[in-house]
Formats: C-alpha cells, sequence, structure tokens
C-alpha cells in the first residue's frame, strides 16, 4: 500500500513539472525576467497599461528616471519589445506601473539596447 502512495506521489509530481514545463515552452509573448534597476535613457516615454502602443497612457518618464524592471513583452504586430516596470519620476517621486517601449528602458544601461531574440 506505501509503495503505491508513492508511486502515485512520483507520479503526480512528474506530470505536473511536465505540464509547467509546457506552459513556459509555450509562453512565446513575455519573457519574465530577474528584477532589475536602470534609468531611462530617452528624453520621454509614455508608460502604458498593456504592451501595445494603443494601450491606456499611465504617465509619462523622463531621461534620468529610475525604473525597476520584471518582464519583456514582444508585441508580434508591432515587431517591438515592452518592459513592465514600475517608474519613479525625479519630478514629484510618484510611482507609476506599466509597460514601456524596451529601448527607452533598457537594463543594459547604454544605447543602443540588445534586443532580446524574437519569439517564434
Amino acid at each position: 500500500m506505501i509503495i503505491q502512495r508513492t508511486k502515485r506521489a512520483i507520479l503526480a509530481t512528474t506530470m505536473g513539472l511536465a505540464v509547467a514545463a509546457g506552459g513556459l515552452a509555450t509562453a512565446s509573448t513575455a519573457q519574465a525576467a530577474d528584477t532589475g534597476h536602470t534609468k531611462i535613457s530617452c528624453s520621454a516615454v509614455k508608460i502604458r497599461k498593456a504592451p501595445a502602443k494603443t494601450a491606456t497612457i499611465m504617465g509619462v518618464g523622463y531621461r534620468g528616471d529610475k525604473i525597476a524592471y520584471d518582464q519583456w513583452a514582444y508585441k508580434k504586430a508591432e515587431r517591438k519589445w515592452y518592459t513592465r516596470s514600475t517608474v519613479t519620476r525625479k519630478s514629484d517621486g510618484k510611482k507609476v506601473r506599466g509597460y514601456v517601449v524596451y529601448q527607452c528602458a533598457n537594463p543594459y544601461g547604454g544605447w543602443p539596447a540588445p534586443t532580446p531574440p524574437i519569439p517564434k
């Protein structure tokens, strides 16, 4: 009886890991990244609610504002990368959460930013 329970537990764990791995392999539009910090490198950038140029604007970030990023998203229709982040503005100290164009909030701190590979 104990052997059967052990076998079932191992099988359930294996199946759970297989399902989780399959879900990660198919998530081609967003890539999780380690949380990092950098500064905005463009003169101004719109912070949007979703990774699309038609999404609602949540605020504007300016060159030198601090940014903490935690995810990248590729918009196939626009052929553009976005970074999900929290921008802390120098002017008023307000924190704005949303998506910004990757090149303006690149995690490498230099210009131009090397973009991640395009998902297939």
